[in-house]
């Protein structure tokens, strides 16, 4: 292998360090801003001590979790119990080389697929952490987040899918091209709007957050774990809402990573994940599933069906007047 070779590999690992330490930054400002923001609902003050106005407070949150005591408990399954956190913050943060950042960062014409198999295993770590804890809370937990995460990551898949059949390819960039003239957000609403539900449903988010049930679960699959391995679990949720909200704005609402404006409609999408939690409250389960199979579901299919007939017209008409 050349030496150039490995100049070029070498310049992709420093990127996605780089990449990793801002998303990271980022994943702390967003737990702040969820906290004034829900804060600011239930009229009150939120973190305000640390820092100017608090922004340091994630970072004193970090300290804390870190240097707190790490319980061991006897009866679960060691290995497991301790790598499960490290391996859902891993795969929250491997999913963000799928973003076209069009600035030689890293990227890949098959980041549709990849970020299909980051959503697949992202369900085994939520998993193993319920059962391997050894706790009965624990496990109803990660049994309820399985069944949850299977169901909505069908409709996420069926609304990508329609996507991919309309874009032609299996490219984030190419969603970005399309866009140039009209968002996606514009002809198809109705599949914002399931998507941005799955993706709550996906994060384990309020209103679907039965996975981490309180008032009937203690703490649902995260039970268990204290100190660090607790803020992997919770550093890795909101590395996921960071990633949900930014890939929202690629898929429905246009914009490149390159643009200001980006960053502008990715907070706002955050800022709606925020505000969905501080005012609706936790779903019965069995209308949880009821709603991703009777209605999500057949919403998706019949939308896929109409995308695949539009481009069949298309072409033929093409072929017609050519």
């Amino acid at each position: 292998m050349s030496a150039n070779y490995f100049v070029m590999l070498f310049i992709e690992i420093v990127n996605y360090l780089v990449l990793i330490i801002c998303v990271l930054v980022g994943v702390a400002f967003v737990t702040l801003f969820e906290r004034k923001i829900l804060a600011y609902i239930q009229i009150r003050k939120g973190p305000n001590k640390v820092g100017y106005m608090g922004l340091l407070q994630p970072f004193s949150d970090a300290v804390k979790l870190f240097t707190k005591e790490q319980t061991m408990p006897l009866m679960s399954n060691f290995l497991a119990y301790y790598l499960s956190p490290v391996f859902s913050l891993f795969i929250s943060l491997l999913v963000w080389v799928v973003m076209p950042y069009e600035t030689g960062l890293i990227s890949f014409s098959m980041s549709v697929l990849f970020f299909f198999c980051c959503l697949s295993l992202g369900v085994y770590s939520t998993m193993v952490a319920g059962w391997s804890s050894n706790c009965k809370y624990s496990l109803l937990g990660g049994l309820r987040a399985v069944a949850q995460t299977i169901s909505y990551e069908v409709s996420l898949a069926l609304i990508l899918l329609s996507f991919i059949v309309l874009v032609g390819g299996v490219s984030f960039e190419l969603f970005t091209k399309y866009q140039s003239n009209m968002w996606f957000m514009v002809i198809s609403v109705p599949l914002g709007l399931i998507w941005f539900s799955s993706c709550l449903a996906e994060t384990n988010r309020t209103p679907f957050d039965f996975a981490e049930g309180e008032s009937e679960l203690v703490s649902g699959f995260n039970t268990e774990y204290s100190s660090g391995g607790f803020a992997l679990i919770f550093m890795a949720e909101y590395a996921s809402i960071l990633f949900m909200s930014v890939l929202f704005v690629i898929i429905f609402l246009g914009s490149s990573p390159c643009s200001v404006v980006f960053y502008f409609k990715s907070v706002l999408i955050a800022f709606v994940f925020v505000w969905v939690r501080g005012t609706l409250p936790r779903l019965r389960y069995d209308k949880l599933m009821y709603l991703a199979w009777k209605s999500f579901l057949p919403v998706s299919i019949n939308y896929l069906i109409f995308f695949i007939s539009l481009k069949m017209v298309c072409f033929v008409l093409a072929l017609v007047y050519n």
